[in-house]
């Protein structure tokens, strides 16, 4: 967590760390998916990544982080704003996402696989909303460590800010196609303008005014049988209904995830 040598709540300039560290109320679901208009985390789950020697463990969630130069200097959100993956499982201002639909306002309707869709946040601020973008690489843009095609936060509205869900089996994919996304289970994020995945690069890291965070782009890994890596492997995290400070990542796991229920639900249980 950022260190305020002022004191908490103590401004230094325009900047206002507690602003973006303040705490946050994920949407709850009560069907087990994701809807328009949720407020949720975006979380790439833990896993060992066995091609680095160094990197970020435990489960990272997708934030934003200003310039802090530019944030001393004005007292609103920077556009564009920079994107960060931080071992956080707090709903904060800096991390809590509002899935918003692109084809006028669909609040309460359920998201589903292969429909587009925005990611917006707020950071904490009233009167700005930012979206989550992206765009092809070229020589004088692209990401910080790796060189690859960024992420960013904006606040026009284009084609540049949509992306959609897939399910991470390539072999399912398409008859997946149109059915709820699931909240609290591993997806894939695309890029649909680029066709790039949203990708935490937890062996790359970034210093920023939070401290140690790890890199993240729009690039898909794929291993020799052509399936996403967990590098592209994103949860839509939504709140825990037993206590509505934490998140549905504080729940015990069950000893293994049953995907007929799943299935029966989708129709797709031939039994």
């Amino acid at each position: 967590m950022a260190q305020n040598l002022y004191g908490p709540g103590v401004r230094i300039g325009n900047w206002n760390e507690d602003v973006y560290l303040e705490e946050m109320q994920l949407s709850m679901t009560e069907d087990g998916y994701v809807h328009y208009g949720d407020k949720v985390m975006l979380v790439n789950p833990d896993d060992p990544d066995t091609e680095a020697d160094v990197f970020l463990g435990g489960d990272l969630s997708l934030c934003m982080t200003p310039d802090e130069i530019q944030s001393h200097l004005r007292d609103e959100l920077e556009v564009p704003c920079g994107l960060s993956a931080v071992q956080a499982k707090t709903p904060i201002g800096r991390n809590t996402f509002i899935i918003l639909s692109v084809h006028g306002d669909a609040t309460g309707q359920v998201l589903r696989y292969g429909q587009d869709f925005c990611l917006g946040i707020t950071g904490g601020f009233d009167n700005k909303m930012l979206y989550l973008s992206s765009d092809h690489r070229t020589l004088l843009k692209s990401s910080k460590r790796s060189w690859l095609q960024e992420v960013y936060l904006t606040d026009e509205v284009s084609h540049m800010n949509c992306w959609q869900a897939a399910i991470p089996d390539p072999q399912l994919r398409l008859e997946y196609e149109g059915f709820p996304v699931p909240a609290n289970a591993k997806i894939l994020i695309n890029h649909c303008h680029t066709n790039r995945g949203l990708a935490a690069h937890r062996h790359l890291f970034l210093s920023t005014y939070f401290g140690k965070e790890a890199e993240v782009v729009a690039h898909t890994y794929l291993d020799s049988h052509r399936v996403e890596k967990p590098r592209n492997h994103w949860m839509l995290v939504t709140g825990n209904p037993r206590d509505a400070s934490s998140t549905m990542l504080d729940l015990p796991k069950p000893p293994a995830e049953d995907t007929r229920a799943m299935e029966q639900a989708m129709g797709l249980d031939t039994q």
